[in-house]
């Protein structure tokens, strides 16, 4: 079980977010999301948004640290990415 988590660097809602993905499947990521106390509304499309204060209980319970266009790459390559647009399956 792997699951990536990218900086807190994306601006909204006047906070810093990061992004929490699995490479192996949608229930790997939601079981996770919700043992570090994500909500489901934080899910969207393919990935969890994750405050920055939450950051690193993420990094805590295992989710490993990568850079925004690595965590593209791994989501894409196990072919999870859901574009804007793109129904899911």
């Amino acid at each position: 079980m792997t699951l990536y988590i990218d900086p807190p660097t994306w601006p909204g809602h006047g906070r810093l977010w990061s992004h929490l993905v699995s490479d192996v499947s949608y229930e790997e990521l939601h079981a996770f999301a919700a043992a570090i106390g994500c909500p489901p509304r934080a899910f969207e499309r393919d990935h969890y948004d994750v405050p920055s204060t939450r950051y690193a209980d993420a990094v805590r319970a295992g989710a490993v640290e990568v850079g925004s266009k690595e965590l593209v790459r791994r989501l894409t390559g196990a072919g999870l990415r859901r574009p804007k647009g793109r129904p899911a399956p």
